[in-house]
This record gives C-alpha cells, structure tokens and sequence, in this order.
C-alpha cells in the first residue's frame, strides 16, 4: 500500500499539470487562434536602428588660446572639443576651466538642461554641488551621469577646478528653475 500511493500522488500530479497545459493552450488558442507553441515559433520582429549620424574624423590637440568666455556659464572658460561639428550636431564635448575664486552667489542658480545625455568628468580639482536634492562633491577621477532634466545647483569648487563634458545633442535648452538659499 505504501509503494502504491506515492505513484498514484504522481499520477494526479501529471494529470493536473496536463490539463492546465491544455487549458492554457485553449485560451491563447481563444484569444488568437494559435497554440503558445505556434506564436513562440514565429520569426522575431527585426528592431530597426536608427540611421547613424554622418561623422568625420576629428582631432583636438590643447591650445591654451581655445578656452573662450562665451560659454554657458559666466564663472567658467570652455574649450570647444569641435565634436559637434564632427558628429554634425549630435554631441558636444568641451572642456570646462571654473574661474577661480568660487562665488556662491553666482554660481548657485538651479537649473536644468534639457538634454538625452549628460555626462561630466573631473580632469582637475573638485566640484561641490547638489542634484535633485542630493549634495555630491566630486574630485579627480570623479565621473557622473547627469539624467535627462535632472535639476541641479553648483554650490563650490576648487580654483583649479577642469571638468570634461559630453552632451548628446549638441544644442540643448537650459531653464533656471529658480535660486537655493546659500549658507
């Protein structure tokens, strides 16, 4: 009796399982007309890529003499990378030198870009600033991701403070969203 019970405790177990795999198999029968077996054994839609960007090969090499005034922000100097040309607008990469001495009340205006990507990466110095809330202070060797839209505020940074920046695209809207009380 013993051997017995254990098989017949398989056999509805085998049973149970095969009727809820013909049950399944009526119901995507019902709703499309096909077995799941048919369905998973159609070909897989292709994802198109979109069409690249029309490139050309471009070198930068450090000339003092680059860095200009006319950049997004008043406190720093931008060295243009010429990697929206290159890329024919779709990113930007400059290099960005703070001008020293660090002033809280011009630098601390919140903001944000409106952009697909931003990435920023510390060549020189340290940056302190604060990001949806969140206060970061990023030295040498720091590398962040700045999310679509993220708004943001400068607090502080070293006198020889030089980030690198890639944004995706090159040309972007930034939207002051208004002043954070500076202690």
């Amino acid at each position: 009796m013993a051997k017995t019970m254990p098989r017949l405790q398989a056999s509805k177990s085998s049973r149970r399982s095969a009727v809820s795999r013909t049950a399944a198999s009526g119901r995507a029968k019902a709703k499309g007309g096909k077995s799941r077996a048919q369905i998973a054994a159609r070909p897989k839609a292709k994802v198109r890529a979109k069409a690249p960007t029309k490139q050309t090969f471009n070198v930068n090499h450090f000339r003092e003499e680059d860095f200009r005034n006319d950049g997004l922000r008043s406190y720093a100097t931008y060295r243009d990378l010429g990697m929206s040309k290159a890329t024919n607008g779709r990113l930007q990469a400059h290099v960005i030198r703070m001008i020293p001495p660090c002033d809280p009340a011009v630098v601390s205006k919140r903001h944000f870009h409106d952009v697909e990507l931003q990435m920023i990466y510390v060549l020189k110095g340290w940056m302190k600033g604060e990001y949806d809330g969140q206060v970061v202070t990023v030295r040498a060797g720091s590398a962040w991701l700045q999310p679509p839209r993220i708004r943001h505020t400068v607090l502080d940074y070293s006198d020889d403070c030089e980030l690198l920046e890639i944004i995706v695209p090159a040309e972007f809207d930034t939207v002051e969203v208004g002043n954070i009380k500076v202690d």
